[in-house]
């Protein structure tokens, strides 16, 4: 009953936002719908948001992506909840299991954070960067680009990289995969193709109904100068 009702809460909270924002929603249906049909599990009002929010990132301000990645932290850790497109051929590359912080949850994840040291996931759109070999093998670094959201994943570490508790048979042992200190780890086998396949400037899109975030989000919500300021202080720190 318990796992009913936040299902049902988890959809009236998404139609509701849905709803709310469908005049802001860039008008790429040919897009929306390829993607929808090489990913029939996932959400598409999800899809629709996290193509949403990446396109107003590019109108003001972001280079094009030849890639994106889309994690739907509603779904428990036990069901494959990272998607990955290339959006030149409209295809689905790869659907997978991924992590989330010991401090969002259990098996489902229902807090974030953007603070050093919560050892939580975060929300919002990302964009990835370099490669490198660190403590866990090969992985890769990505950049917040929602300020008070995810805008300290650099300074926090949280970056894609493989893990050994991200496997099928942690699941039978615990009814759960393991959980990581914020990062979206991923099965050791998958970790180098999801890496290639994101590094270099492509957009993750990690998504969960929290009600602040979807109110304030300036790529959620589309708004323009916000964005453009955003990405050019971006810019600025970069360089």
């Amino acid at each position: 009953m318990t796992r009913l009702i936040r299902s049902l809460w988890l959809a009236a909270g998404l139609a509701a936002f849905s709803s709310s924002l469908l005049a802001n929603t860039p008008r790429t249906p040919a897009l929306i719908d390829s993607l929808a049909k090489a990913a029939p599990t996932l959400n598409r009002e999800v899809l629709r948001h996290a193509l949403a929010a990446m396109q107003c990132a590019i109108n003001n301000g972001s280079q094009p992506a030849e890639r994106l990645a889309v994690i739907d932290f509603s779904l428990p850790s036990t069901q494959r909840r990272l998607w990955i497109f290339d959006l030149s051929s409209k295809r689905l590359l790869l659907r997978e299991l991924v992590a989330h912080g010991q401090g969002s949850g259990e098996n489902f994840a229902t807090s974030f954070s953007n603070r050093e040291g919560s050892h939580q996931s975060s929300i919002g759109l990302f964009r990835t960067s370099e490669t490198y070999h660190g403590q866990h093998g090969y992985s890769l670094r990505m950049d917040g680009l929602e300020p008070g959201i995810n805008d300290r994943a650099r300074e926090r570490a949280i970056v894609i990289h493989p893990a050994d508790y991200v496997n099928p048979a942690w699941i039978k042992r615990h009814g759960r995969i393991g959980r990581s200190h914020g990062c979206p780890a991923v099965r050791p086998q998958v970790a180098r193709m999801v890496v290639d396949s994101l590094k270099g400037g492509q957009f993750m899109f990690s998504w969960y109904p929290d009600q602040k975030w979807m109110r304030s989000s300036a790529y959620l919500n589309c708004k323009p100068q916000r964005v453009a300021s955003i990405l050019a202080a971006s810019k600025d720190s970069e360089s």
